[in-house]
């Protein structure tokens, strides 16, 4: 994996990348060997007033599964044409190509994102859709994984987008590991909205952490809205706009996410029988687990045990 380094770079979209990809943490398995290259090796200038010495070329995205554009600041001017050559030479080769915040305006360059969806910060949303009329820009969205190229909004969106790609990569409780040592949330849905409207009332709004918190202890029983609302103390039409505010999607959708992760997790660590983890997190019966783990993860409970367990892979290296 390569992070191609654009002056004046953006040091937080940087390590967004670093932090999750090029950290080696204590009792946690390297999972990515992690450079970063430039058009023309040496210093680069970066927004907060220090240059980065950078020591590969473009050469360095030859060789690279995966390369991440950590923005792209003078978004308005075409980027050097052998930067555009090597992105789309490396994406033509099988690589996977990462745009976070504003490097989606070079992505869009290179004509890769053509008749795509797309997303970026909601502020340049719509100058990249004007910009580029055949990328489809979603402004709301957190991030969006198409599997050959990946685009996120800014700040926090870009860890939540490469915390995705290592679960997708190495399983979900790898990607829970790497989240708690940066004391980030493990997973946040890439169709979550980017921000939220603040409230209209003069007293901020009650916090949803208590009920979410009640909530994650008892996926195994069979919850639904109208029981977090009881708990809450609050009618099931408050407890949906309360959700839509503070994390941007329903009660029953945070609440099978939060299912689906679980059973991630048991997949990954245990060799409890499908039907049991369907049970434990209370999804009833083998046959929904199936049918909604499919729909969110896009493969099955076996084969993603297969990839991910931790038995499976004991048994393949013993």
């Amino acid at each position: 994996m390569v992070a191609l380094v654009l002056p004046p770079q953006s040091t937080f979209e940087l390590a967004c990348a670093a932090e999750v990809f090029g950290v080696h943490r204590p009792g946690l398995p390297t999972g990515y060997e992690f450079g970063v290259c430039a058009e023309r090796p040496g210093a680069v200038p970066t927004l907060a007033g220090y240059d980065m010495v950078v020591t590969q070329g473009l050469i360095a995205l030859e060789a690279a599964d995966t390369v991440v554009i950590p923005g792209w600041q003078r978004r308005e001017q075409p980027a050097p044409p052998a930067v555009i050559d090597a992105v789309r030479q490396a994406h033509r080769r099988g690589g996977r190509i990462v745009a976070i915040c504003s490097g989606a305006f070079l992505l869009a360059q290179t004509g890769l994102l053509d008749h795509r969806r797309a997303t970026t910060h909601w502020r340049m949303a719509a100058e990249l859709a004007a910009r580029f009329p055949n990328v489809q820009v979603e402004p709301d969205t957190l991030y969006i994984d198409l599997g050959d190229i990946a685009t996120s909004a800014g700040t926090a969106a870009g860890v939540d987008l490469c915390l995705h790609l290592a679960r997708n990569d190495h399983g979900a409780a790898h990607a829970a590991q790497i989240a708690r040592h940066m004391v980030m949330p493990p997973h946040r849905e890439g169709g979550q909205l980017q921000y939220v409207a603040p409230p209209l009332a003069d007293r901020p709004p009650e916090s949803l952490a208590p009920i979410l918190d009640w909530a994650v202890e008892r996926l195994h029983e069979p919850l639904t809205v109208s029981d977090l609302a009881a708990q809450a103390n609050i009618s099931p039409r408050t407890l949906a706009r309360r959700f839509a505010d503070q994390l941007g999607l329903g009660p029953g959708r945070w609440l099978l996410q939060r299912r689906i992760t679980a059973a991630r997790a048991l997949l990954e660590e245990t060799e409890l029988s499908v039907e049991t983890i369907a049970t434990r997190v209370g999804l009833s019966t083998a046959a929904n687990l199936r049918r909604r783990f499919h729909a969110m993860v896009n493969t099955t409970p076996a084969a993603y045990r297969r990839s991910f367990g931790r038995h499976t892979s004991a048994r393949r290296s013993g």
